[in-house]
């Protein structure tokens, strides 16, 4: 499901939620509003929603789909009218509430401006409306379409030349002037960007526009679409480094295996990773670096080469075969520094009882949270859970554990779902040896 099925999702079960917060923002929008609202047949009803206060002016986040997506399903609700009408009203209640935005808003911290919703919302031109340059001047978050028309792009960097990060979804077309917005920024320090699907342009003059700030974080998400990396090697500052595309291989990482990056603490591969060579060679040079480090594919020279190269872990995630009980005690051996770990269980993965013992035994002294990631149904009885348990409560020194169950496709397969283990979960947080019970998609990295 992509972002925009889950965002449209959730406004339909939620429905209710998106007419109270539609009804609020009317109830707050200036007379002037309502009666240009009034006089083009757009009748909406809020008598029971006069504010108290003027909820609008506290806003310091703004997602302009968001609002959007509550004006369409409020609007496709309440008016009976024909598809063009119903467009044009969309259009007339979004412009009035972006004029309220701008106006009351005294200083804007994040904009979201994703069209993938509505391409007709490009058209307003809200960096115009009186009350923007304050609104926006000082925006530190900045989220948007490579499409968007030129127009904005060039008023905005004008206004706005404070942004530390910044997020660029590339659609088929690049405009004009999204290079000029960052070439005119201060402080730019987080960059992520996505190739959406489709997308097959060239990211040169972005790319280069980017080359100029001493990037922290970056984080390249591929779709269809494929970014080449070697462009990496120029932000040698970067402290986060995050990777995810649907291909299987990283094509072109071996343009970057030879790359010093002496500040980077966080490197993280989701779906695709590259080829297990380079990966071993490029943490040869960085791994003594890194804090984090999370690749979602097996490998075990490449578990071998983590347990030598990377002394400093904090956090990982690595996939062990069902044969590789050691090779993971040598990591727990090797990284001392190690709080958090993430495995998968089951079938030709770690059985969980084997895993547990290891974890209770051999884990650093530092150690306090296991992510359990069921790739078939649990088969942990109750009485290898509580072993574990009584285990941990031995440790010296001893330290709560936070328990985290990683969703996957089907949700009925993890620990949580037999009762008795279930029991015996809370019976240790009662006790404090759990000090936390959580869960996580599969999809979080």
């Amino acid at each position: 499901m992509s972002s925009s099925d889950r965002s449209e999702d959730f406004w339909k079960r939620k429905s209710d939620v998106p007419s109270q917060i539609f009804n609020t923002l009317i109830a707050c929008l200036p007379n002037e509003s309502k009666e240009l609202l009034y006089k083009n047949g757009i009748f909406i009803t809020t008598q029971a929603w006069k504010s108290l206060f003027n909820y609008a002016s506290f806003c310091k986040n703004l997602s302009i789909r968001e609002v959007d997506l509550m004006i369409r399903h409020s609007v496709e609700k309440q008016q009976n009218s024909t598809s063009h009408n119903v467009n044009f009203y969309k259009y007339l209640i979004l412009q009035e509430i972006l004029k309220m935005y701008m106006s009351q808003i005294s200083s804007l911290k994040s904009l979201d401006y994703d069209l993938e919703i509505s391409k007709t919302v490009q058209n307003i031109l809200f960096t115009y409306f009186p009350g923007a340059k304050n609104c926006l001047s000082n925006l530190s978050v900045f989220s948007c379409d490579s499409n968007i028309c030129s127009e904005f792009f060039f008023q905005l960097s004008q206004i706005c030349q404070n942004i530390q990060s910044l997020t660029i979804t590339f659609e088929n077309v690049i405009s004009n002037g999204l290079s000029d917005l960052i070439s005119l920024q201060k402080n730019l320090r987080h960059v992520t960007l996505i190739a959406a699907y489709g997308g097959e342009n060239d990211w040169t003059e972005i790319i280069t526009s980017l080359a100029r700030f001493p990037l922290t974080k970056l984080k390249i998400f591929g779709y269809d679409a494929y970014m080449p990396l070697s462009f990496l090697s120029t932000f040698t500052y970067l402290q986060e480094i995050i990777l995810s595309y649907d291909d299987t291989d990283i094509l072109d990482f071996h343009k970057l295996q030879y790359v010093e990056f002496p500040h980077l603490q966080i490197l993280k591969f989701q779906y695709a990773f590259p080829k297990v060579e380079m990966l071993i060679k490029f943490l040869e040079i960085n791994g003594k670096y890194l804090t984090e480090f999370y690749v979602g594919y097996h490998n075990n020279s490449l578990n071998l080469a983590v347990a030598k190269s990377c002394p400093n872990l904090k956090k990982l995630y690595l996939i062990f075969m069902k044969n590789e009980l050691e090779t993971l005690k040598l990591v727990f051996n090797s990284c001392q520094h190690l709080e958090s770990i993430k495995i998968v269980c089951g079938a030709k993965y770690l059985r969980e009882r084997e895993m547990l013992d290891v974890v209770s035994k051999y884990s650093p002294k530092n150690f306090y949270e296991l992510k359990v990631d069921n790739y078939t149904q649990s088969k942990l009885l109750p009485e290898e859970f509580e072993s574990f348990f009584t285990s941990w409560n031995d440790r010296k020194p001893q330290k709560s554990l936070s328990l985290i169950i990683v969703f996957v496709f089907n949700d009925d397969i993890g620990l949580y779902v037999n009762d008795e283990n279930m029991k015996i979960i809370e019976k240790y947080r009662k006790l404090g040896v759990i000090r936390k019970l959580g869960t996580e998609s599969f999809e979080e990295i």
